[in-house]
């Protein structure tokens, strides 16, 4: 029987949906932290459960074909990244398998019918997010740091650059520290709800070379803020232009990454992307996906899937700022979308104007809301694209799309799993699994987008 601090030589056999190497010894699966499928290990047991075990790796003593040394110098402590250490061929491999294995086992789905298709992934998979949020705290030691949080918990580990996002953004990072320090300006402390920065989000237009820089606080305002403006205006931006600086409020004893009111500091309030050829107005609060050339090619796919041909209604669940809506509006009759943040909605209906689109209605409110208040008024759509959040859809809206009783059903899915529980609703109310398409949104993480279509 295994026991804690047993020291074993393993190999890793399979790659949990954590990114976790699994090894299995005396019948139990044990789960060993930046493992490489493939790998020969020797590891250390640090828990030991009735059906699981963990375990660290001491040494790696013959490395798997899979194995790279990862690029990023802290990535052994960062949250941010869980497959760097794999080459990026068998990462899309993993996806591929992560959404089968949540559909198959979770959903307990039938892909037999279904086309497959392998993962999308991207010629370069680095500098590809166009928003990044950091933490802002202080070290053990009382000096302010800014970062990402180590895995499981919320301690901040430091970097100077993160290969994820341009390096302007870090450079914000560094920037706003170093006017905390000239300024005495305290960071933010989560248990004791006191202190004043608590974030820095950046977001970057990949086509506009529009930059946001959002400081996220505890409170109205900060002091200096003209010096703070001017550090931030005087980074090396390269092609990006820092059009807007924003002070975000957020008082309330949450972990919410921005509050609800937005004070614009300088420039803009809001910058402008390209995304499938149409202008996008993005401000803060704004979901809008964060790898802008993925999402180009998720879109498309979920238009092929749809196949409108100009004559069809859509409807368009959780909508954002109006991405999926305006891209189906210019093939569609009609298409109304939804979406509970009024903000986001007000830059949707921006968006069709600046756009020329006129097809396209949106309605602000939950989704399950107003999906059943537009079946009440006998609303019924050819085509319903739904992309939730990662918490997946509920029963009251899933219910409210198998009454409207659509042609087609475009799921769009950030978590394997929700999705799985979803699905399986949905294909007990009467609809088969036809296409199923997973898409590399977050290169070097577990995270992995999908797109599935399902028929009537």
């Amino acid at each position: 029987m295994i026991k804690k601090n047993e020291i074993y030589q393993a190999e890793v056999v399979a790659t949990a949906s954590s990114g976790d190497g699994i090894c299995r010894i005396d019948n139990l699966a044990v789960f060993v932290e930046n493992a490489c499928e493939g790998d020969f290990l020797e590891i250390k047991i640090t828990n030991v459960k009735s059906s699981y075990a963990n375990a660290e790796i001491l040494c790696i003593i013959t490395p798997s074909d899979y194995r790279k040394e990862p690029e990023c110098p802290v990535f052994n402590r960062c949250g941010g990244c869980q497959l760097m250490h794999i080459d990026y061929k068998k990462q899309l491999e993993l996806k591929k398998q992560f959404v089968f294995d949540s559909l198959t086992r979770l959903g307990h789905l039938d892909l037999s019918e279904a086309e497959f298709f392998d993962t999308i992934g991207m010629e370069k998979p680095e500098r590809y997010r166009n928003k990044m949020v950091f933490p802002i705290g202080k070290k053990a030691d009382g000096r302010l740091t800014g970062g990402f949080y180590a895995a499981k918990s919320h301690n901040i580990i430091a970097l100077s650059d993160c290969l994820l996002g341009d390096k302007f953004a870090s450079d914000c990072l560094s920037a706003v520290i170093s006017y905390m320090k000239e300024n005495n300006v305290s960071a933010y402390d989560e248990a004791a709800h006191k202190g004043l920065v608590r974030r820095l989000f950046v977001r970057t237009g990949l086509y506009s070379h529009e930059a946001m820089a959002v400081i996220s606080i505890n409170g109205k305002s900060l002091p200096n803020e003209k010096k703070l403006v001017d550090k931030l205006l005087n980074i090396e931006s390269g092609e990006l232009n820092l059009a807007s600086i924003i002070i975000n409020i957020n008082d309330s004893k949450n972990n919410l990454v921005l509050g609800a009111q937005n004070r614009t500091l300088f420039g803009k309030k809001s910058i402008y992307d390209i995304l499938c050829g149409l202008d996008f107005e993005v401000s803060p609060n704004s979901f809008y996906q964060v790898n802008p050339m993925q999402t180009e090619k998720l879109y498309n796919t979920a238009i092929d899937f749809a196949e409108l041909k100009g004559s069809q209604t859509v409807l368009d669940l959780y909508c954002g700022i109006g991405t999926i809506s305006l891209c189906a509006a210019k093939k569609a009759a009609r298409v109304i979308g939804v979406e509970i943040v009024e903000q986001a909605i007000k830059n949707a209906e921006e968006n069709a104007k600046r756009n020329g689109i006129k097809n396209a209605e949106f309605y602000t409110g939950s989704a399950e809301d107003i999906s059943q208040k537009l079946l009440d008024k006998g609303l019924s759509p050819d085509v319903i694209f739904i992309d939730p959040p990662r918490k997946g859809s509920d029963e009251v809206t899933l219910n409210a799309i198998l009454n409207m009783s659509p042609e087609k059903i475009v799921y769009v899915s950030c978590n394997p799993a929700t999705l799985a529980r979803d699905l399986k609703y949905l294909t007990a109310g009467g609809y088969a699994l036809k296409k199923i398409q997973p898409v590399d949104m977050f290169p070097n993480t577990v995270h992995v987008e999908c797109c599935v279509l399902l028929c009537r």
